[in-house]
């Protein structure tokens, strides 16, 4: 009926508008309820797998999960914390005596001389030692702020993976009733494309931290496993991601010579190939798929608007995205259900 359509109109435009006024307004507290979300995706899909494979009520299952998970998480830091603190200390060493031969080499020429010679007058004009109390200030507020955020994604994803249906009965109330089980539909589907998209890059992570610290391993660089948890943990970061764990292994091969730094970019770029054109696919095949110019685009506008956590939760908020637009905007009030076959 035209009058239902218009309502469907009106109602995707207000829902878009709301959206973008609460990235606008409220970006940082808006994405730390989305990944609390995604970690209840992540507790409710384990729980699920215990209960159909031990037959446990669900909230047995899911207290054995978070019980597993706290755990192996104990265990991995009683076994490994030292020698990452460690490798941790050796690397802050190491880090400016790479900047400095990056440096000497740099100055080699005459016009990277120059650029660098107007930013460090820039810094020095900007830095007079007043500004030393504030940025202290901001560091401390700053770690604060950052613990007082993972607490609270803790206690949403918890709490969402405890009692999953009072908050999916009560954003389906939200909805017209003869739209509910619609509705319901979609954040089925939605909840599928992120635990798919969560399940695959926890496997890719894992893949490309073992398969980069066996490589520095091979190669003779030090500081192997360190290197190897920073590039994991930066897979879930599409794009920049993998630039971003490049840096520190590119300036530890550096102090050992430029051969050391072919063979680590080699490693790098190999072990990102794997993982973004065999892995990934192979794992994400019924997942919604993802252009890569809309990541970056994303990524782009949420960084703006949140932060580094918008950088950080680009890729499924796309994903959950393509899903809504896909199964309420495309076939419901356009009615194309052919959309993916094409013209």
């Amino acid at each position: 009926m035209p009058g239902e359509k218009a309502l469907m109109y009106a109602g995707a435009f207000a829902l878009v508008s709301i959206l973008m006024v609460l990235l606008w307004k409220a970006g940082e507290v808006f994405l730390l309820i989305f990944a609390g979300v995604l970690l209840a995706v992540f507790l409710n899909s384990l729980s699920k797998w215990i209960h159909l494979k031990t037959h446990l009520p669900e909230k047995w299952s899911l207290a054995f999960v978070l019980l597993a998970l706290s755990f192996v998480t104990v265990i991995g830091i009683w076994s490994i914390a030292p020698e990452v603190s460690d490798q941790i200390d050796r690397l802050t060493e190491y880090i400016p005596q790479a900047v400095d031969q990056t440096r000497e080499q740099v100055l080699k020429y005459e016009w990277m001389r120059k650029l660098l010679e107007k930013k460090d007058q820039i810094a020095s004009m900007a830095s007079d030692g007043s500004n030393i109390p504030s940025t202290i200030t901001g560091m401390f507020s700053s770690t604060f702020g950052a613990l007082a955020n993972f607490l609270v994604f803790l206690v949403i994803g918890i709490f969402m993976a405890i009692s999953p249906r009072i908050y999916l009965n009560g954003m389906i109330q939200l909805v017209p009733r003869n739209r509910r089980a619609r509705a319901r539909e979609v954040v089925h589907e939605i909840g599928s494309a992120l635990q798919s998209w969560l399940l695959a890059k926890i496997i890719a992570m894992f893949a490309v931290g073992i398969l980069t610290a066996i490589g520095l391993s091979l190669i003779g660089i030090e500081l192997a496993l360190l290197l190897g948890i920073i590039a994991a943990l930066l897979t879930f970061i599409p794009n920049i991601g993998p630039i971003l764990a490049l840096i520190p292994a590119a300036l530890l091969a550096l102090v050992h010579g430029s051969d050391k730094l072919i063979y680590v970019i080699a490693l790098y770029m190999g072990v990102q190939v794997l993982e973004s054109y065999v892995l990934t696919p192979l794992l994400q095949q019924d997942m919604v798929d993802l252009p890569p110019a809309l990541i970056i685009s994303m990524q782009i506008l949420l960084g703006v608007l949140a932060g580094g956590l918008g950088i950080i939760l680009a890729t499924p908020m796309t994903a959950a995205s393509m899903v809504l637009i896909r199964m309420v905007y495309i076939e419901d009030i356009l009615g194309d259900r052919q959309s993916e076959a094409g013209p």
